[in-house]
């Protein structure tokens, strides 16, 4: 395979998962929680406050996501192309990123980087997804790459790139919060301490200067949060950034549940993040190796020997170790979290393609090199569209999405029979209903309502069994959709 083929490969890629996006519905819960975020937002105009409901504000995240999906609502209207499509255009940045971040001793190592950062399972996923993570990966690579060129650019190019920096971690800032500085900070500054290099850095970086252009990009809507929603910033700094993650179980979550695994889950995470290229570039070496071992005695040797000048070789080595703590500082970060997601390695996800791509970049076939990279984005896009396509058949669409409920009752209600759901409402029923699904906590609350309301019900199908046998005298059952049961009351 040719490098021109693989660069079409990624192409290929990246348009597979744009003509993903609007597929499949908006799901509950991450996905559908921020969408109905970003569509209240949007209608109600407000760009300081992300509602969690039209009563009850979000302090779980700063607003950027919101503002993107808010921003593509108006654009493209109300719906799951424009939920998701920002998060696309996100991804596709970060691969941007990338692609100009090395230099220039390995020009084809980015390119492998970039295909192995689209090609793996997690990239593609939340290259799509409506989650806050893309954008703070974007904060983050920005940042990395600013500190790295900064200090490694020449001329003019080297302030440029100094200012990325502080630029990232504006938006890392207002993506998730402090984890995104405190991310960049730690590779940034283990990097600096063990190269000996914080001569350099102190004067290559515009750290006044940067400094307040972050502060200048951030701080105004921190300000506004916390005026227009006092108690934002106690919640979210230590409760978000702090007891979410040494506390296993955090019962403090205003907004959802704890995610309990065992310290050191984010290892795992992050290796099942890489997927195929976990399988794939392992099997890539045995094949290099074996190449190899039937070349004659005296054929080159499968590492590069051009003779380079040793500045050229102590950059090489400045550049793997940079990029080694960059991908292990979120897994070392959150070893002892037991409150976590699988996406917490996201942020990792470029340095470990840049790390892989060097590598790569030095095996004696590049061919096969190349080969094996195709192979490795069609796996990943064939199992995305087979299990997008798979979704409406096996029903998992309708477990976690309510969008053919609403739809089912939206074709016959009347005007004046609303939407209720006993006990939970996913958001997804709020984000396909434009808020007007309601919500009734006990049966007799909803008892009570319906001896004045005619209304279309909804009930969680295995809560049938607990619901009071006088409600269900009052229902008729209309069809069932996924986890829920839609009744309509008795004339």
């Amino acid at each position: 395979m040719t490098q021109l083929n693989l660069i079409r490969f990624i192409f290929v890629a990246a348009l597979v998962r744009l003509s993903l996006l609007g597929l499949s519905p908006i799901m509950d819960s991450t996905e559908a929680r921020y969408s109905e975020i970003a569509r209240i937002m949007a209608e109600l105009n407000d760009w300081v406050t992300p509602w969690f409901s039209y009563n009850v504000p979000f302090w779980g995240k700063p607003p950027i996501a919101f503002w993107m999906t808010a921003i593509s609502f108006e654009i493209f209207g109300v719906n799951e192309f424009a939920a998701r499509f920002p998060h696309w255009l996100a991804g596709m940045l970060v691969l941007w990123i990338v692609w100009g971040m090395k230099p220039n001793t390995s020009p084809i190592a980015t390119i492998y980087a970039v295909a192995l950062l689209m090609g793996s399972a997690l990239f593609f996923v939340a290259s799509g997804a409506v989650t806050t993570d893309m954008a703070l990966v974007v904060g983050t690579t920005l940042s990395m790459r600013g500190f790295w060129g900064a200090l490694q650019g020449n001329g003019s190019r080297h302030k440029s790139e100094g200012w990325l920096l502080f630029v990232g971690i504006a938006i890392s800032l207002l993506a998730k919060g402090p984890i995104g500085l405190v991310l960049t900070s730690l590779a940034c500054g283990v990097w600096t301490l063990t190269s000996g290099n914080l001569r350099l850095v102190c004067t290559n970086l515009p750290w006044i200067r940067g400094t307040l252009i972050t502060l200048a990009l951030v701080l105004p809507w921190y300000v506004m949060a916390e005026l227009r929603s006092p108690g934002f910033l106690n919640y979210f700094i230590l409760g978000e950034h702090l007891a979410r993650f040494v506390t296993s179980g955090w019962t403090g979550d205003l907004y959802g549940k704890a995610h309990t695994y065992p310290r050191g889950t984010i290892w795992l995470f992050m290796l099942l993040d890489t997927l195929p290229w976990l399988i794939l570039i392992p099997i890539l070496g045995w094949q290099t190796r074996v190449i190899r071992s039937k070349l004659l005695p005296n054929s080159a040797p499968e590492e590069n020997t051009l003779k380079v000048s040793s500045a050229m070789l102590h950059v090489e080595r400045s550049w793997r170790n940079y990029l080694l703590f960059w991908a292990l500082t979120p897994a070392v970060f959150f070893t002892l979290a037991g409150n976590i997601l699988w996406t917490y390695a996201l942020p990792a996800l470029p340095a470990l393609a840049l790390l892989a791509g060097g590598w790569l970049a030095s095996r004696r076939d590049q061919n096969l090199v190349r080969l094996n990279l195709g192979i490795g984005l069609l796996i990943t896009s064939v199992i995305a569209v087979g299990f997008n396509f798979s979704m409406p058949l096996t029903g998992r669409s309708n477990n976690l999405a309510a969008k053919t409920l609403i739809a089912a009752y939206r074709s016959q209600a009347s005007s004046d029979q609303p939407l209720i759901y006993l006990g939970h409402r996913p958001f997804s029923a709020s984000f396909y209903s434009s808020g007007e699904a309601q919500l009734e906590a006990t049966a007799d609350s909803l008892t009570q309502k319906l001896d004045t309301t005619s209304a279309y019900v909804a009930i969680r199908t295995n809560h049938l069994v607990y619901t009071p046998a006088a409600l269900l005298a009052r229902l008729e059952r209309q069809s069932v959709h996924g986890y829920f049961t839609l009744f309509v009351t008795k004339k």
